[in-house]
């Protein structure tokens, strides 16, 4: 193997938004999470929604609401009439 290829591998230590701290070895000395599995609502079990200022009020007020509509099937007509 070629010296001085590989990356420094370190202790690393992470850190989550809502103060979980996790120790591990990564090449960058800390990290940094949004979520984690202490909080992601998929591992608590818990179902959150955040409607930040409004936004789902005013797509609804901008486009009403979303319904899907199917063009009826051509009719056909049989062979030779």
């Amino acid at each position: 193997m070629k010296a001085d290829t590989h990356p420094n591998y370190v202790d690393t230590v992470v850190t989550c938004a809502c103060g979980a701290v996790y120790n591990t070895r990564s090449t960058l000395k800390e990290m940094k999470l949004g979520i984690c599995a202490a909080c992601h609502p998929f591992f608590t079990g818990e179902q959150r929604f955040v409607d930040t200022a409004g936004r789902v009020d005013k797509f609804a007020k901008r486009f009403g609401t979303a319904t899907l509509r199917r063009a009826s099937a051509p009719k056909l007509t049989p062979a030779g009439a």
